[in-house]
């Protein structure tokens, strides 16, 4: 189970990022996922398969997306592959894969869907302060 706290001295943004991760692939929304968010969060979700037109997002554009979210995934799940550190910001690679509850394109319901992301994150206080997404999807 994860931690409903920002980082703290002992922990990495690392660290912190790969406990985010898991509290997503648990199923968090709402308090439990704005706890690792800092109030002045920024999202950018770049053009792609499912948002040709790409997003920005707040704090409560952000937990309104994880809630719609959950209704088209049963499950899902970050692999993260590389990361680059540089003080308070990470460059990460990873892949991600769920199980669709509802059927998206050629996809049925129970199907996986898969994507190779780019998440790029700056922390300010012990928390995600700013999130860039390149969600490169697998056909669908």
């Amino acid at each position: 189970m994860f931690q409903e706290s920002p980082v703290s001295p002992s922990e990495t943004p690392l660290e912190f990022t790969k406990r985010y991760f898991q509290a997503i692939e648990a199923g968090a929304t709402g308090a439990q996922l704005a706890e690792f968010f800092h109030p002045d969060i920024s999202q950018r979700e770049y053009p792609n398969r499912l948002t040709p037109k790409g997003a920005s997002r707040d704090l409560q554009a952000l937990l309104a997306a994880s809630e719609k979210g959950r209704k088209v995934v049963t499950s899902q799940r970050y692999d993260v592959r590389s990361v680059l550190v540089d003080g308070d910001r990470l460059a990460l690679e990873v892949d991600w894969s769920a199980t669709l509850a509802v059927p998206v394109g050629s996809l049925p319901a129970g199907g996986t869907m898969r994507a190779a992301l780019g998440v790029f994150l700056t922390f300010r206080d012990g928390r995600i302060v700013t999130q860039h997404n390149y969600d490169c999807f697998e056909p669908f």
